[in-house]
């Protein structure tokens, strides 16, 4: 019999589609994947904002996990918002009870349209005890100058940056250029089990429909790595992925707000 490429994704939902868990199971689906979920918070947002959270409990959310990796197990796991510090702690002794090596964090702080999505408090434990348990972290630069403490301004201080978010070549690092203010975009991405640091030239694509680009992204290298790609493979595969469903996206208008990538482009127009 054949076996599908697993793909499990704990995070928030998006009732309009675009982000969180809806748009993760798009992109895994897209990208060959079977794709299943366990639901941290069910969010009330469309493409203009964020209006409320309300957080599942903490016990049910570890029993989706193990409802889904004791049945059907998983070949890599995507984590997006985990709201809380009980939460951050309670997925990390979850997950730390298999050996999957392909964990996938996108560090969710702020959403698109600039809404907190993390509780101040949880941000400390998801530096020192969740970062450290991964394989690869995908934050923006919002994102990153909240766990660094500092501003970042220009590419060369991303490298940098980069390493420094590896906890000492722990984690992987994949640092995304999108909020500098430059046409040519070039993505960090420093590999922390090869010690190399890999540049990830793109040009901005001018769009408001930018909703769930991080979800979308980080999917998408934990299903090229489900798929076995070496590292640096998976992540230049999910670059080429999240550029080409923003330039598609960008014919269509939804939503009053920031709409959301064509996470079908190579399927239907």
């Amino acid at each position: 019999m054949k076996q599908y490429k697993r793909v499990l994704t704990i995070a928030g939902s998006d009732p309009s589609g675009g982000a969180g868990i809806q748009a993760d199971l798009k992109t895994m689906s897209a990208c060959g994947c079977y794709g299943m979920s366990a639901i941290t918070a069910v969010v009330d947002e469309n493409t203009i904002g964020v209006t409320g959270v309300h957080p599942i409990p903490v016990s049910f959310v570890r029993g989706q996990i193990l409802s889904v990796l004791d049945d059907i197990g998983a070949d890599a796991i995507k984590i997006g918002m985990l709201h809380s510090s009980e939460l951050i702690r309670v997925v990390k002794e979850t997950l730390a009870g298999y050996s999957i090596r392909n964990i996938v964090l996108d560090p969710v702080m702020l959403a698109t349209s600039g809404d907190h999505l993390l509780q101040d408090e949880a941000i400390n434990i998801l530096k020192t005890e969740l970062i450290p348990f991964v394989r690869i972290i995908t934050p923006n630069i919002p994102e990153a100058e909240v766990l660094l403490g500092r501003k970042l301004t220009d590419r060369y201080e991303m490298v940098q940056a980069a390493k420094t978010l590896s906890c000492n070549d722990q984690v992987s690092v994949l640092l995304k250029a999108g909020h500098l203010d430059e046409e040519k975009l070039i993505d960090i991405f420093y590999n922390a089990e090869k010690g190399e640091t890999i540049e990830l030239p793109s040009t901005r694509i001018h769009t408001s429909n930018t909703h769930g680009t991080g979800c979308t992204l980080s999917s998408a290298v934990a299903s090229f790595l489900a798929h076995q790609l070496p590292l640096n493979d998976a992540v230049r595969r999910a670059k080429e992925y999240i550029s080409q469903a923003i330039t598609s996206g960008a014919t269509y208008e939804i939503g009053k707000g920031h709409g959301p990538v064509h996470h079908f482009y190579a399927f239907w127009e």
